[in-house]
């Protein structure tokens, strides 16, 4: 098993990214580029902490093997006599021997694991520090050509690089000017990765403190039926607020858009620049503008003023801009309504006395074999409405247990005697009976843990509810982006600073034990100390403020006072919003309603009387076609040579025979009806921007 769990590993949780970037990403819509780059940014934060814990357990073995060859080193009070077996050796008053070392099932041969964990933690480093923030403002850009894109790109990241700057400049002037250290390409490495775990750790608190009293306080309030459909309702009060005004947003600059695509004409030069823009804009809005196109005028037949090529380049930001924001809030409400409607549904049949699950909306897709057999109607009731709520509770009373072990352990980690750490406490139990495999998933559940609460608050808090990671393909390149950019960021300093918690950080538990390789490719934070045993040992206690401050809701309080709209209990304007987003959904159920009791209704004239609508159509079209090939074999050859030498004398004649020919009763343009009546598509030409015209109309015009 030498590196057979590390291999295993490595292709299990490449799957892993792989499914999790099919299920949240979108492989037929979305760039290439953008699904790389996510996937390998996920995937990278993903190795870390899986293949932690087997580190962890290899370097508990070598430290056992490193207390033997002390133990053999040192001579004993009284050798034991040559009958005497290992087992009995423990009851001799000599000096107690070390248990044998038994190798972990995981065990990492020597030279592996520090390669790897250069190649994985360089690799992450240069994704979230240079090429996803620079790929993401290069997607954003307005620019038209590379060159454009490049520049607007460096300009809009120079914070992040001039941030990261600032931090590894300020520490490379401190070592330059201790009188004791020379600079060298290792302490240089060391005070870059410090900088990027000084950063790491300053946002990782903010978050953490927020999570782990958020986290288990949501399950909680999960279990609360009514609490939390009330408080969808609030949310989409003012999610359709916000939905709103990215409508209208989107409205003013399709609005700006036309303008411009009327006033450019097809042989300016700045033509292909509006071409590059409208095939930006959502496909209805490109159908308006295709039809009011008159291409047949040239640029310079009127005296218009033109806009600069700089004014375009913004124009096209904001397209990007607003088509991003009107998608984003448009898969967030439908995210929303479904799961409202779920809950008013359980809200109903938490009375029922079949003890069936009865939905609003059944799904129009035929159940699997889950479905059937598995998770049946009376099995859904029994979960929905009676043990989902108790398992919710338990799962917040063992979350808040585990959050308040993370933030006992995060203020004495640093207390090496007497151990106070709980974390360091049980891997130190089970280091004594070489449990390796409670070790090793007693560090994955504990970084997971830690991961889930920095993570999700981001995806929480509203500050950044710009960015949001929605299932089923709907979420955006911009999103997918960002979470790589931010695991990058955050996995390395959290996973170091949950070596410290168990002691396995030598630069901070400042015991002389053997290091791990994840350790040993940080450097040694002694190059630095009073950020080692200053910044990274104090800094982790600002933890117990902000729990205190999420529990009372302290941030929530003030951004309520200050005008920013929050869920407060006792709030007036929360009462007002809540009853505005019942009146939202209760809409919103009305019209899916009426539009599945109209396919319903359809259903039902098909499977009784057929379809007699598509052979009148076809009866129609036919003596349409019938009526032209008559007319045409009649015209045609006693006016062919009219028609060549004097066209214009003929067209009032055509023009009349024309419409004569287009008023035909009830059904004049067949092509034109759906079975849908509900269908926004049905008045809609068909063609996109290229409008299609009828033989008639195309003859009318047939000389401008």
């Amino acid at each position: 098993m030498s590196g057979a769990a590390l291999g295993i590993e490595i292709v299990v949780v490449f799957f892993l990214a792989l499914f999790l970037l099919h299920r949240y990403g979108d492989f037929r819509k979305q760039q290439r580029m953008v699904l790389f780059g996510t996937l390998l940014a996920w995937y990278l934060c993903f190795l870390i902490v899986f293949i932690l814990p087997l580190d962890v357990s290899t370097t508990i073995y070598k430290q056992c093997k490193i207390d033997h060859k002390e133990h053999a080193s040192v001579p004993t009070v009284s050798p034991l006599p040559s009958n005497h077996t290992t087992a009995n050796a423990s009851v001799t008053p000599t000096k107690s021997v070390p248990k044998p070392c038994y190798k972990p099932w995981s065990y990492i041969p020597d030279g592996i694991m520090p390669v790897f964990w250069r190649v994985v933690y360089w690799t992450s480093q240069c994704l979230t520090w240079l090429l996803l923030p620079f790929m993401q403002s290069y997607a954003r850009s307005g620019g038209f050509s590379i060159t454009g894109k490049i520049k607007t790109a460096l300009i809009e990241n120079a914070i992040y690089y001039g941030t990261y700057l600032l931090i590894f400049g300020s520490l490379l002037i401190y070592v330059a000017v201790h009188p004791e250290w020379h600079l060298s390409w290792y302490e240089l490495q060391t005070i870059g990765i410090t900088a990027a775990n000084t950063w790491g750790l300053f946002l990782l608190v903010l978050l953490l403190g927020y999570g782990l009293v958020e986290i288990p306080r949501s399950y909680w309030n999960a279990s609360r039926h009514g609490h939390l459909l009330i408080k969808t309702y609030f949310k989409a009060s003012k999610l359709m607020t916000e939905k709103a005004d990215a409508e209208e947003n989107l409205e003013d600059v399709m609005e700006e858009v036309r303008k411009v695509s009327e006033s450019i004409k097809y042989n300016h030069p700045l033509r292909k620049y509006i071409d590059t823009i409208l095939r930006k804009c959502p496909v209805d809005y490109q159908e308006k503008m295709g039809r009011n196109m008159d291409d047949y005028e040239d640029f310079d037949d009127k005296q218009n003023t033109y806009p600069s090529e700089k004014s375009l380049v913004k124009l096209h930001k904001q397209v990007i801009y607003a088509v991003q924001r009107h998608n984003r809030t448009r898969v967030q409400w439908q995210i929303l309504l479904q799961q409202a409607i779920h809950l008013e549904d359980v809200a109903k049949n938490e009375t029922s006395s079949t003890h069936q699950f009865v939905h609003s909306f059944p799904s129009s897709e035929p159940a699997g074999w889950f479905s059937r057999y598995v998770y049946t109607p009376t099995v859904e009731w029994y979960w929905e409405c009676l043990l989902k709520r108790w398992f919710y509770r338990l799962l917040s009373v063992v979350l808040t247990l585990f959050s308040v072990a993370v933030v006992w352990s995060e203020c004495t980690f640093f207390s090496t005697r007497p151990v106070l750490s709980l974390f360091a406490v049980f891997i130190q139990l089970a280091e004594r009976d070489y449990n390796y495999l409670y070790i090793e998933m007693a560090c994955f559940i504990t970084i997971f843990f830690l991961c889930t609460c920095v993570y999700s608050t981001v995806f929480r808090i509203r500050v950044f509810n710009y960015y949001y990671l929605a299932s089923h393909h709907q979420t955006d390149a911009y999103s997918l982006q960002f979470s790589g950019m931010l695991f990058c960021r955050l996995t390395p300093p959290l996973c170091l600073n949950f070596l410290g918690l168990i002691h396995m950080d030598s630069a901070i538990s400042h015991q002389q034990k053997e290091q791990t390789a994840y350790t040993s490719i940080m450097g040694s934070m002694r190059v630095l100390s009073f950020i080692a045993n200053g910044f990274y040992i104090y800094y982790p206690m600002l933890i117990v403020i902000l729990c205190i401050a999420t529990y009372f809701s302290l941030g929530t309080r003030c951004l309520n006072l200050l005008g920013f709209q929050q869920f407060v209990g006792d709030s007036e304007m929360t009462s007002d919003l809540i009853d505005e987003g019942k009146e939202l959904i209760r809409r919103e159920k009305r019209k899916r309603q009426r539009i599945e009791d109209g396919e319903n209704r359809r259903r039902e004239w098909k499977e009784r009387y057929g379809n007699p609508r598509e052979d009148y159509t076809a009866r129609n079209r036919s003596s349409h076609e019938l009526k032209e090939t008559s007319y045409s074999d009649t015209v045609t050859p006693s006016n062919n040579r009219q028609a060549k030498y004097s066209r214009a004398g003929s067209r009032a004649e055509r023009d009349c025979i024309e419409l004569l020919q287009d008023a035909e009763p009830l059904d004049f343009n067949a092509d034109s009806l759906t079975d849908d009546p509900l269908d926004p598509e049905a008045g809609r030409h068909a063609g996109g921007r290229y409008l299609s015209m009828s033989s008639s109309r195309s003859r009318i015009f047939d000389d401008v």
